[in-house]
Order: structure tokens, then sequence, then C-alpha cells
């Protein structure tokens, strides 16, 4: 078994992301997880867009955050993301989210996200085996 690969997306910590106390929203840090996760799954494999006109649907089941400092209005944000498992119905994500700070890199988030392959009639089904056997080789199974 080999290291996970891990990707990173860069983003800019929008006005409209913060709260009244100029403090990032919580549920913000989930979107910036997607955005992560969107690009990693389109460097291996179809993207979301394809994987749905294919009739295949990834429902998050299961998302988890762990906060530990804040972001603010226009902070500079590095979203690091990587497959934890693979199983032939469900892929499991982790996270770590940072505020970049001229060289110096805070954590901001922990998180993890499991998502269930299901069809366009909700019902649970397997990955497609080329993705699938991409996405085990990018977490090293």
């Amino acid at each position: 078994m080999s290291d996970p690969v891990t990707f990173s997306t860069e983003l800019r910590v929008r006005y409209s992301e913060t709260d009244q106390m100029g403090v990032v929203y919580h549920a913000h840090y989930l979107v910036w997880c997607e955005v992560a996760r969107t690009d990693f799954i389109r460097g291996f494999g179809p993207s979301y867009a394809e994987l749905e006109r294919q009739g295949l649907f990834l429902a998050v089941t299961e998302a988890n955050v762990r906060y530990h400092a804040s972001a603010r209005y226009d902070d500079s944000i590095r979203v690091q993301v990587w497959l934890e498992s693979v199983q032939t119905r469900a892929v499991t994500f982790g996270y770590r989210i940072y505020r970049l700070d001229g060289g110096d890199e805070t954590l901001l988030a922990s998180a993890s996200t499991r998502l269930v392959g299901v069809g366009a009639d909700g019902r649970s089904r397997p990955l497609p085996d080329e993705l699938l056997e991409r996405l085990r080789a990018a977490a090293g199974q």
C-alpha cells in the first residue's frame, strides 16, 4: 500500500462568506471541501458532471468538520484533499483547510466526507470499475 495522493485547491475568502463579526460562516468550510473534492475527482477520472450524465450521482451521507481557527474576509485559503478509503459503493475523503499567512500556514479546519454512489432512482449503486480502479490507486490501496 502506498501513500494517498494529496491534491490542493487555493481560494480567497469572499465577503459574502463572512458573518456580522467578519468571520467565515461555518457551513462555507464544507463548500470549500466540495470545491477541492470536485477538482480532485476531475483529475482522476470523469468530472462530476460526466458521472451524472452516465447516471451516477455521489451523495454525501456523512460530513464531519473540526474547527481549529477562524478564517476572515480576503484570507488566502488552501484546501488539501485526499482519499481515506474507497469501497465498491462509497468513498471517504479527508481534508485540511489552511490560511496562508505570508509563507506560514495556519490550520483552520480538518474534515471528512463520505459519499455513496446512487443512480437516478436514488438507489445505491456501485461505482464504475474504471473509476473505482483510479480512485483506489489515488488512495494508495
